[in-house]
């Protein structure tokens, strides 16, 4: 049974959710709701905190989608060049024993990351996404790496 909820109500519980969780500060994030698709706009300080918000508000019952339309605004502080974030993530994922060493291949353009690459399981594709997330000057990430598929040949068949 589906449960339908009011986009007034809707909106209250997650702009609830986003004033409970301690890593958003909800009031710079807006959040509209139409027929379970929750739009959350504004701006925060961090992309992991652009990650938080969008993470709090799936998980508020009765939400269907959420359209993501915040903005990273760094502060000044903040700001790292291309080359001191691409050297970040390197070092970062170096450390991460989950993260196969010289699988993932990075880019950085205007702070946003691209990771690409081969690991062979989901794990390890997801951890180097989520390590790198946290690290200062970040304003996006796209995750391209790819898992591996062994094809055995006589299964195959």
């Amino acid at each position: 049974m589906t449960v339908i909820y009011s986009d007034t109500k809707l909106q209250k519980a997650v702009l609830e959710e986003l004033a409970w969780e301690p890593s958003v500060t909800a009031a710079h994030i807006g959040v509209t709701a139409n027929a379970g698709i929750v739009t959350l706009s504004g701006h925060v300080e961090s992309f992991a905190e652009k990650h938080a918000a969008e993470a709090a508000a799936r998980r508020v019952k009765g939400v269907e989608a959420v359209a993501e339309e915040i903005e990273v605004r760094l502060a000044f502080d903040a700001k790292r060049s291309d080359g001191q974030i691409a050297a970040a993530v390197i070092n970062r994922l170096d450390w991460n024993v989950a993260v196969p060493r010289n699988a993932v291949k990075v880019q950085v353009e205007s702070g946003w990351i691209t990771l690409s690459g081969q690991v062979d399981w989901d794990f390890q594709r997801t951890a180097a996404a989520h390590d790198v997330r946290w690290l200062l000057g970040v304003v996006g990430v796209s995750n391209q790496i790819t898992i591996k598929t062994d094809a055995n040949v006589p299964q195959v068949r």
